[in-house]
């Protein structure tokens, strides 16, 4: 646990000063896709430096460790000791359920007995990004309700679609491209509307309803550089271009789409 920093002056025997408390932190730390070469500097460094790190456990991971976990003992072998596994379910797809409440509070307990017990930093690891689509924004807001005191920090990590974007050889956007990104579960309708009015689409949560989402790239012209990837950044990764799909193929729920504006030439939208 974080040691005490006494104030200048403290190491005067005959006038002994009290010991002022660690500043508490709370930091969300993204590991990125998969791949642990992908986790940035700054995430080892808060990654080594923490007293204790929450992983998120989920039923596909079962008794072992999940993909953050793994991410997480792969960069800093020496932290394993520090690795609290906290429940998260991946059964309820939306809304506020009882489950993924019940959820929010274990993990915000877990972090507040870090803290009861002495830690100065509890780090939560999340895949990706632990601002895009992370459970980590309810840890934080469960957390500061019982301890405002505590400092909420967030280290950015590269997210699925950018990691699609350099292995397929997508860009993004370019010059004045709109870039939006749509979970599946909006909505078929919030699928549609973004499709019409955004240059690049990212659809993630979507493997299970390809079929669907494959229709409406097909139907808005969209579908022949498209491209579909799991697993990305990680030695067993498929990426497939849309055409080259079956109509009723489906994969895993964290699977990624990509659908760039068709580019008739370098630098045609700058």
């Amino acid at each position: 646990m974080a040691q005490r920093t006494p104030p200048s002056g403290a190491d005067d025997p005959q006038h002994p000063l009290p010991d002022t408390p660690a500043v508490r932190r709370l930091v969300g730390v993204g590991v990125g896709p998969g791949n642990p070469d992908l986790v940035t500097l700054a995430a080892v460094r808060e990654l080594r430096d923490a007293d204790v790190i929450l992983v998120p456990a989920t039923e596909a991971s079962g008794s072992g460790p999940g993909r953050a976990e793994t991410i997480v003992r792969a960069v800093c072998p020496d932290a394993a000791a520090a690795l609290r596994r906290v429940p998260f379910s991946m059964a309820d797809r939306r809304g506020v359920t009882d489950r993924r409440r019940e959820a929010w509070q274990v993990s915000a307990a877990a972090a507040v007995e870090a803290y009861a017990a002495g830690a100065a930093t509890v780090v939560f690891a999340t895949v990706g990004d632990p601002s895009v689509y992370s459970t980590f924004s309810y840890l934080a807001a469960h957390v500061t309700t019982t301890l405002p005191d505590v400092n909420v920090h967030v280290i950015p990590g590269i997210t699925a679609m950018q990691a699609l974007a350099a292995a397929s050889r997508t860009p993004l956007v370019e010059g004045t491209e709109v870039l939006t990104l749509v979970p599946y579960t909006a909505g078929h309708d919030t699928l549609r509307a973004a499709l019409d009015v955004a240059d690049t689409v990212v659809v993630y949560k979507a493997g299970r309803h390809l079929p669907d989402v494959t229709a409406q790239l097909r139907e808005h012209g969209r579908a022949d550089h498209a491209v579909v990837g799991t697993d990305i950044s990680l030695p067993d990764q498929r990426i497939v271009a849309v055409p080259q799909l079956d109509e009723e193929t489906t994969l895993p729920y964290f699977s990624t789409i990509l659908s760039p504006p068709e580019r008739t030439h370098v630098g045609g939208r700058l």
